[in-house]
């Protein structure tokens, strides 16, 4: 994490304090420039300015003014407007990469997928950078300003070094992810926007974080179903990933003594019973190779076939098992279930889940944390990588752009200088 300024910075201050009015009207649209100088601390002349230019930059509209029956000028309320602030997200899966362009209230304004072409690191970050700039392309293209991008990966993620430590279901270990994006989209001209990469799970739960409701279900986690299980914790407004990244790698804590051998060398793991190969598996839609025929698992899935329901009653059945750690380690007010899983499993998946964490909760005699599913579905990731680079825009200083061999302390985003 970038050391903030111990001087009397005004361009770092000016920045806060920018930000700062931003995530207020985040979480209550329509203050007026009155409420916001009582709610900041901040003079009203310097809430007027800096409403102006944020007003100018396109950040923020104005509403009527409101009718309050007291004598002088009427208060005018502000809104998040952003109809033409950008940000991109992306997710490089195990098999897929998915990008999406988000505007700064959530809304998803367009998504492109392709199949991986590769999992050689040098090619897959490569492909996913091709399709980032076609999407910056149209972004800017139809007058829009790109303000960050953002990349969940299939692995634990040492954001200070820039090294995807661990990600056995694409078999990468050790890569210098940083590195590699950095000089692709150095390459490819997107070098002055601040780019940032993490774990999907993390991401994901950003993404329900940043464009859910307000004010946040903190602590929040989300919990990734798919060929991994992972998670992503929002803790205090922040995304804990732990001392190296590997925080919320759930699907590797230890279920079974000496159970299944799992992807990451272990026995027992959660994952090894309840992660989609499991699924495919069981439902006899893994061939000798380990490769999941989704589309059989799909029409099996679709059709209500036995043998389907059979292996995601199962899976889910050991779900319910997890996130009763999950809530007991945590104790989340929320707990989002999203990944491919939930879209192929649906009822039979999350209602054997949710049936075993009531019955934790009845045998403790205490109400069991909400369940709900991701709010984008499969885009969770990608969403979640945009939401991630708005996250940092709004809290200068809190996280360094993790795509660059070396960077300045402040984004170099036009609306930021």
């Amino acid at each position: 994490m970038p050391t903030a300024p111990m001087t009397g910075d005004q361009r770092f201050v000016k920045n806060l304090n920018r930000m700062a009015l931003l995530r207020l009207l985040r979480d209550e649209s329509g203050l007026s420039r009155a409420d916001l100088a009582n709610r900041s601390g901040l003079t009203k002349s310097t809430v007027s300015l800096i409403a102006k230019e944020l007003i100018d930059e396109g950040w923020l509209a104005e509403d009527g003014a409101l009718v309050t029956g007291a004598l002088g000028r009427r208060p005018t309320p502000l809104r998040i407007d952003g109809r033409h602030l950008v940000l991109i997200g992306s997710e490089l899966d195990t098999d897929i990469i998915r990008v999406v362009a988000v505007s700064i209230r959530g809304e998803v304004l367009e998504m492109n997928q392709a199949a991986l072409k590769s999992k050689d690191p040098d090619a897959a970050c490569h492909q996913l950078v091709q399709m980032v700039t076609a999407q910056s392309a149209k972004v800017t293209a139809a007058g829009s300003r790109l303000l960050g991008i953002g990349v969940g990966l299939p692995g634990a993620v040492d954001s200070t070094t820039g090294v995807l430590q661990f990600a056995p279901n694409i078999g990468w270990r050790g890569v210098e992810v940083g590195k590699r994006l950095g000089a692709e989209l150095t390459a490819a001209g997107l070098g002055a926007v601040p780019v940032y990469f993490q774990n999907e799970a993390d991401l994901a739960a950003v993404g329900e974080a940043e464009f859910g409701a307000r004010p946040v279900e903190d602590p929040l986690v989300y919990v990734s179903c798919g060929v991994g299980v992972g998670s992503g914790i929002i803790l205090n407004d922040s995304l804990f990933t732990g001392a190296t990244g590997s925080a919320g790698e759930i699907g590797h804590t230890t279920l079974f003594i000496d159970g299944r051998p799992c992807s990451c060398g272990r026995l027992g793991c959660a994952e090894a019973y309840m992660g989609l190969k499991a699924v495919a598996e069981k439902a006899g839609c893994l061939d000798a190779d380990g490769h999941i025929d989704r589309a059989a698992l799909k029409a099996l899935a679709g059709k209500r076939a036995a043998s389907a329901r059979d292996a995601f009653g199962a899976a889910g059945d050991v779900l319910g098992v997890l996130l009763q750690n999950v809530w007991t380690t945590f104790n989340p007010q929320v707990i989002v279930l999203g990944g491919e899983s939930v879209g192929l499993g649906g009822e039979q998946f999350l209602q054997a889940a949710i049936e075993r964490l009531e019955q934790f909760a009845k045998q403790a005699g205490l109400p069991g944390p909400d369940v709900r599913v991701a709010k984008y579905a499969e885009l969770a990731t990608a969403v979640g990588g945009a939401a991630f680079a708005l996250h940092s825009l709004l809290r200068p200083y809190s996280h360094a752009p993790t795509a660059r061999a070396s960077v300045s302390p402040v984004p170099s985003v036009p609306v930021l200088a």
